[in-house]
């Protein structure tokens, strides 16, 4: 008769599957306290209003600035915000990476039959962070009723690949600049200095910092694909650094650049790690 025993299956666990059960275990752990996360919820929503206020603060004195009306600098505020707080839910937990480091805790995770970056990434997640995403949402809502654009089917596709792409290019960025660990174990404010550093340049038309650094934006660190060059053909503006005009597609492709390097990237410096001790 045949054996129907059911061994336990003890195959590693990679990729999404990992990570979304470590994202439950995190969410278990932190709802047991739920004042607590209600009022630091709370708190994320209201300290993401700030930038707004200052956008709107500005525009009370000026009427455009580098170009752009309120309503179109909104929906590049929307664009963007709406695509860093997603990926900072997703992938920031990238940010503890050098404690672990430090402490010899990332030794763990390489022992562990399960991916070194879910875990990392998955690393203290806590359901706070979706306090960001309510401020952008709405902004993008108001952006997208005070604009007097003509919607078409192509101009709909750019305006929510913008997002997608956006959250696919920022979450490159949490890994690339989370690798810096592996090099200098204390420059976590560098790597703050590219992922909410690029965020909040972002926010803003590119315009208002000049073609040198407009240029390296886009060239070097790709940040202006995340909505700056979609967000071009939507609104239907000139690029004022006179860049042709097919860049204005590019973020899927800068996306799929940007996320080979950080996964070739993550991979060396696994490859060459050298244990703690610990």
């Amino acid at each position: 008769m045949a054996d129907t025993t059911t061994e336990p299956d003890d195959r590693p666990l990679w990729g999404p599957t990992a990570y979304l059960l470590l994202v439950r275990i995190w969410m278990r752990a932190a709802s047991q306290y739920r004042v607590s996360l209600l009022l630091t919820t709370v708190a994320q929503l209201f300290t993401t209003c700030l930038d707004l206020i200052a956008i709107l603060v500005i525009y009370s004195h000026v009427r455009t600035i580098g170009g752009f009306t309120l309503p179109e600098t909104l929906y590049l505020y929307g664009t963007t915000r709406l695509a860093f707080a997603v990926s900072d839910a997703l992938a920031s937990g990238v940010e503890n990476l050098a404690t672990m480091i430090r402490l010899g805790n990332f030794d763990l995770v390489l022992i562990r039959p399960v991916s070194s970056l879910a875990q990392v990434l998955a690393d203290q997640f806590t359901p706070k962070r979706f306090g960001k995403l309510a401020a952008p949402v709405l902004t993008l809502g108001w952006a997208i009723d005070a604009l007097p654009l003509h919607w078409t089917a192509a101009k709909a596709a750019v305006a929510i690949g913008t997002v997608v792409c956006g959250l696919v290019l920022y979450c490159a960025l949490w890994v690339l600049t989370g690798c810096i660990s592996f090099i200098a174990v204390d420059a976590q404010e560098v790597a703050n200095s590219f992922t909410y550093g690029s965020e909040n340049a972002t926010e803003y038309p590119l315009s208002i910092f000049g073609r040198p650094l407009g240029l390296a934006l886009t060239f070097v660190l790709p940040v202006a694909f995340v909505t700056w060059q979609p967000s071009l053909y939507v609104l239907g503006h000139p690029d004022p650094f006179g860049l042709p005009e097919f860049l204005r597609f590019a973020s899927p492709a800068a996306a799929a650049v940007l996320s080979g390097l950080a996964a070739l990237a993550w991979r060396a410096c696994i490859r060459h790690y050298r244990s703690t001790g610990s």
